[in-house]
């Protein structure tokens, strides 16, 4: 038994190309990326005229983090067979990756689904673009699709949960249709994230040293010129990190993209400009205006938080994200299924954090208005335990235990309203009031752990590769089948249905059909390049050969990318029983 070790060290000449390119693919999937790049490299020089070690060869240069270094092996593999749908996905996701050249990747990405319609992974790679461009409608409507095609996909269920969680990627401010390095506009939002995060902390400390001077030494006039040195070095401070912002141009779509980036900065500058009032006014502590500005200038980071907070938890709708998960296969394994479990446990606290607020909202306005009414709180729960229970998620136990904790408060209120127990309203809110606690504790171990969190930035993309299935060979008794036919026939789809005419072929040594057929083909090709070609082997008036492809027009010639082979025996005496 051939081991991998020595495999390795085979001479090229002991395998084939199509061996080789099997054993990268294995290496591959293994994560042995090194070695399958060796592996892809020999089937290369043992068939140069091969798209799929192309395809092999950039798919382990993306794995290893080489973009630029993968896209030319995906641009040869679709020069050598423009009509294969794996090699339009490979290029495809090589050119997403490459500034400027977005527009060709959703092109390459329609080809392939216009090659194999029947097939779900050109649909997710586009419903991947449209994901990655924050047009979540469209990324899930391409979700559903490959999902009617294959509905085990675990990639498109993966994706179409963040689709309806309406997910904004780790770099929201960047469009990647954009033909500029998300590096540079990385750096710009750093230098402003940065500059709003140091402005509202100085005006915020000096704000409450300035009060504090004022209300209990009685130096309201001299701490007041001392903070006007805070405005003083914000001067060099916002200078440094403006230098910073070298795509100034592209800051306005920034914020239009990333409207917290534009909210963090514009809180800033409204506490900078409050503050710097508010010292200019001199304004007394008892006086409102004053005791105004001074609270915009301390408290713009807190309102903020506030307000984000709520808004993400209520962004989306994690309940259907939710049953988009749960239709996975549970015995799935692989990096599919370990986004599933991730994304699901940032989905149910979600849906607690929402099910709390609701609780809390109807129990006290039951208990202001109608302690009665507060039996409506009874139904609130569910939504959230019916998720948990799809779900089937078992590993967080802060969650089961805030889980628990909501489901028991909503009973002990409801009791509360009904039975006029001080006590049940005190165990109600007692519960809920502990739920704070718990996801703090919670938050506080993802972060000391670098884990992820019970939070949104937490939620993972499923981005597996793609491009890397292998081609459709035709051996030789399809290759003799062709070249010894006295007739080829070519079958298309015209306006009026299928039609099929006579054509002269011939086989190249990768592997591809070039045809000689008429013009009306052509325009019929044009319109639907999916044919199929049959050719009869006359001399033994036994085999025949079918091959199912795609085909493009190029130089005088339809090249015919194979799809799928059949090959039968025509009936005769050799079939006929003794």
């Amino acid at each position: 038994m051939r081991t991998d070790a020595s495999s390795t060290d085979d001479d090229p000449s002991d395998r084939s190309s199509r061996e080789w390119c099997e054993e990268a693919l294995t290496r591959l999937n293994a994560g042995r990326l090194e070695p399958a790049l060796e592996a892809a490299r020999r089937a290369a020089g043992l068939d140069p005229g091969a798209e799929w070690p192309q395809r092999l060869l950039s798919l382990v240069h993306e794995r290893l983090g080489r973009d630029a270094d993968a896209l030319p092996f995906a641009e040869r593999a679709v020069r050598l067979a423009p009509g294969s749908w794996p090699a339009r996905l490979r290029l495809a996701a090589a050119l997403r990756r490459t500034p400027g050249r977005w527009a060709d990747a959703e092109g390459h990405g329609e080809l392939a689904r216009r090659f194999a319609p029947e097939l779900a992974g050109p649909e997710v790679l586009l419903g991947d673009l449209a994901l990655l461009r924050g047009d979540h409608r469209g990324a899930a409507r391409r979700y559903r699709a490959a999902l009617a095609r294959d509905p085990g996909h675990p990639q498109a269920r993966v994706n179409l949960g963040l689709a309806l969680l309406r997910w904004e990627r780790p770099r929201p401010h960047h469009d990647p249709a954009w033909p500029i390095d998300p590096r540079e506009t990385g750096r710009a939002r750093r230098a402003l994230e940065v500059w709003s995060r140091q402005a509202r902390l100085l005006v915020a400390v000096a704000t409450l040293a300035v009060g504090t001077c004022a209300l209990l030494l009685g130096v309201g006039a001299e701490a007041r010129l001392g903070g006007l040195a805070v405005l003083v070095v914000l001067v060099p401070l916002t200078v440094r990190h403006a230098r910073r912002v070298e795509v100034l141009s592209y800051v306005p779509a920034m914020f239009r993209r990333d409207p917290w980036l534009g909210a963090g900065v514009a809180s800033a500058a409204v506490a900078v400009a409050a503050y710097t009032a508010w010292l200019l006014l001199g304004a007394e502590p008892d006086d409102p205006v004053g005791a105004g500005l001074a609270g915009i200038a301390v408290l713009s980071w807190p309102a903020l938080a506030a307000v984000r907070t709520p808004a993400e938890v209520w962004r989306g709708r994690p309940l259907r994200a939710l049953a988009a998960l749960s239709a996975l296969a549970p015995e799935a394994e692989g990096a599919a299924a370990r986004a599933a479990r991730r994304n699901a446990g940032v989905m149910l606290w979600m849906v607690l954090g929402r099910t709390w607020s609701v609780l809390v909202a109807v129990a006290a306005g039951a208990l202001v208005v109608d302690p009665r009414a507060a039996v409506a709180v009874v139904a609130v729960p569910y939504p959230m335990v019916r998720g948990y229970l799809r779900a089937r998620h078992r590993g967080d136990v802060p969650l089961r235990a805030a889980t628990v904790l909501v489901v028991l408060a909503a009973p002990a209120c409801a009791a509360g309203g009904l039975l006029g127990s001080a006590w049940a309203w005190r165990a109600g809110f007692g519960a809920l009031a502990l739920v704070v606690p718990v996801f703090v504790v919670r938050a506080a171990r993802a972060w000391w752990r670098g884990g992820p969190g019970p939070w949104r930035s937490s939620l993972l993309m499923c981005d597996l590769p793609v491009g890397g299935e292998p081609s459709v060979a035709l051996d030789a008794e399809v290759r003799r089948a062709f070249s010894a036919a006295r007739g080829v026939v070519l079958s298309y789809g015209g306006p009026l249905g299928p039609r099929a005419v006579g054509a002269v072929a011939s086989v190249t040594s990768s592997g591809e059909l070039r045809l000689i057929a008429g013009a009306e083909a052509w325009d019929a090709v044009e319109a639907d390049p999916r044919v199929a070609v049959f050719a009869g082997d006359p001399p033994r008036l036994r085999l025949w050969a079918e091959v199912s492809g795609v085909a493009l027009a190029d130089a005088g010639v339809l090249r015919v990318t194979p799809k799928q082979v059949r090959v039968g025996e025509f009936p005769g005496r050799h079939q006929r029983p003794g």
